[in-house]
């Protein structure tokens, strides 16, 4: 090859080396000049998030009743940590070195980049600590956080509910990116069903860094900062004052209670004891202590009002008597002759006395148990489930609390699984048609049937909150909720108020609690245990002329229904009738009349 040859191919091969060269550099300084820039800011911000203060909750008349308080937690940025420094910082954290170090490996890929939540809750003294060595603890500082209140002299532990740390699976399951790892989430109660509402928006503050690391300021004189917007706030319907003393009623006891306002399913007290500690959870929580809870053999965690279910008693003869007139086996002026005890298939059930031929109103004044052990053979199971279902039994209320049950209506699917279709006969009605037998209900279940009985069948669904309040506008919005009209003529329902009045007003099983100023009515209820005593029962409401307040009271292992359930839910009723004044509690009003 000729020597101009050679230096034709050299200019060739420059010349590409050139373009090439040159057409990377016009990408690197015009194409892609924002892409890089961004990627340079990446090398040169840091990124801290803020997260916002949770929406509070208000009781119906304003009283602020979950509240929060500035708290410092501690924050490592493990891209910046000098590991040398593990066991100080684990010492300040009161943790031991193999915690922190677990904690700081969780962290994966950019994440490293960004402060870990460490340690909440932070003393004074540790703070202190923090921010004098400050330039020698390379990647470790402290932001303020907001953490749960509750200034009031109730605990309200079920209704208000808890945070925690989200957990690993819950990261991992999450629809989104809003959660990092030591996030707080609603675990329980209104914080978890609120969640979306009371955590707000996270914001974003930009800090400019040395190649060390090091904060130099802010970023774009903090024009690219996003500031956090506060969760929105829960207008509840409960009322502090009645919540209060609904608790000091059942305090030292087991059992639930659950009031609400008929006309609109605003619940105004729900208790469950026994309860716990709410403070437990606001700051750090111990394991050792959230371990005692969940071990405890009266079982604190657990709620009463909405999901403990056993044997309603002698609170389901109302719903008997709707579904004898409903299915048309009776009509208001129907008799059913009771003997004193009732015989079927060569066994015989027992009555509290011989009434001889009564209608409703008498039957349910009287509690009188072979009118309801006759009645329940006629209606038959599928009128039984048909009558009862439109009450909503068997199924759940849609109260605005987790883990609500559905209870137990048994269908005639039910008892052929559990005892083969030959293992079962119409007898199962006898006993179910005093509430007995494998029928299961809860509180929040008795209270809305009680309530929709006192509407005359317009059935609410129970709820806590009233208004979500957005913390940015300060706009209210009602919260919406099912309300349905059960399908019975008003007269049907008048006939079983009247033998509900009669219970308390005339010689029936809770005349004990009868009042001079409001005419209470409801029915007294005594569910037989076979583990242990029986488990007393009460539903009602009062004004009987203008209901303006509906409860259920449940005391496990209490006994007769009038001797412990009534006199509570009397005093209930009258506290708040009387504007939240009167106190008629008598805990030795029992009559000594059973169910």
């Amino acid at each position: 090859m000729s020597a101009s040859a050679k230096r034709i191919i050299l200019y060739i091969f420059v010349g590409c080396i050139f373009v090439i060269l040159l057409s990377r550099l016009v990408y690197l300084q015009v194409i892609s000049v924002d892409e890089l820039s961004k990627d340079s800011n990446k090398n040169a911000i840091k990124n801290i998030t803020e997260t916002p203060a949770r929406g509070l909750m208000f009781d119906r008349n304003g009283k602020l009743v979950v509240d929060n308080r500035p708290s410092y937690t501690l924050t490592v940025t493990p891209y910046q940590f000098d590991k040398s420094y593990l066991n100080e910082v684990a010492e300040i954290a009161n943790l031991t070195p193999e915690k922190l170090k677990e904690e700081l490996d969780k962290v994966k890929g950019t994440n490293r980049f960004n402060p870990v939540r460490i340690k909440r809750d932070l003393t004074f003294k540790q703070v202190s600590y923090l921010s004098e060595n400050k330039e020698r603890l390379k990647g470790v500082d402290f932001e303020v956080e907001a953490m749960r209140v509750y200034p009031n002299k109730f605990r309200a532990s079920h209704i208000f509910g808890y945070t925690k740390e989200i957990s690993e699976k819950q990261l991992d399951a999450q629809i989104g990116e809003y959660y990092k790892q030591g996030d707080l989430i609603g675990s329980s109660g209104l914080e978890q069903t609120y969640e979306e509402f009371l955590r707000g928006e996270k914001g974003n503050r930009f800090v400019s860094v040395d190649v060390k690391g090091r904060e130099v300021g802010q970023f774009n004189d903090g024009k690219s900062d996003i500031p956090p917007v506060n969760g929105s706030d829960l207008i509840l319907s409960i009322d502090a004052d009645l919540q209060d003393y609904a608790e000091k009623l059942l305090t030292g006891k087991h059992g639930g209670i659950i009031a609400m306002d008929p006309r609109t399913g605003e619940v105004l007290c729900l208790v469950s004891k026994p309860d716990f500690d709410l403070s437990i959870f606001s700051g750090p929580t111990d394991p050792k202590e959230f371990g005692k809870l969940l071990v405890d053999k009266d079982k604190p965690l657990f709620n009463r009002a909405i999901q403990a279910k056993y044997p309603p008693g002698s609170t389901w003869k109302m719903m008997m008597s709707l579904a004898g007139l409903g299915s048309g086996e009776l009509t208001t002026k129907s008799t059913i002759v009771c003997e004193g005890s009732f015989t079927y298939g060569g066994r015989t059930w027992e009555d509290h006395g011989a009434y001889g031929a009564i209608m409703i109103p008498t039957a349910l004044e009287k509690s009188a148990n072979v009118f309801f052990y006759k009645l329940g053979l006629r209606l038959g199971l599928e009128n039984y489930d048909k009558f009862s279902g439109m009450f909503n039994f068997g199924k759940k209320t849609g109260i605005d609390l987790p883990n609500e049950t559905n209870g137990l209506l048994p269908t005639e699917e039910y008892y052929n699984k559990v005892f083969g279709p030959r293992g079962w006969n119409q007898s199962v009605l006898i006993n179910l048609g005093i509430g007995q037998g494998e029928l299961l209900v809860s509180p929040v279940q008795l209270c809305a049937y009680s309530s929709a009985i006192a509407m005359n069948g317009l059935y609410n669904q129970p709820h806590l909150v009233k208004k979500i309040k957005n913390s940015a506008t300060g706009k209210e919005e009602d919260v919406k909720y099912v309300s349905r009209q059960i399908d019975m003529p008003k007269n049907y329902f008048e006939v079983v108020q009247r033998g509900m009045y009669l219970v308390v007003n005339g010689t029936g099983t809770a005349k004990n609690v009868k009042n001079s100023d409001f005419s209470l009515v409801g029915k007294t209820g005594t569910a037989q245990n076979s583990g242990g005593n029986n488990h007393s029962w009460f539903v009602g409401y009062a004004p009987y002329e203008d209901p303006k307040i509906a409860i259920c009271v449940l005391g496990e292992n209490a006994g007769w229904g009038n001797q412990f359930a009534a006199p509570i839910a009397a005093a209930i009723m009258v506290r708040y009738l009387s504007g939240n004044s009167a106190d008629v509690f008598n805990e030795n009003a029992g009559s000594g009349i059973s169910d």
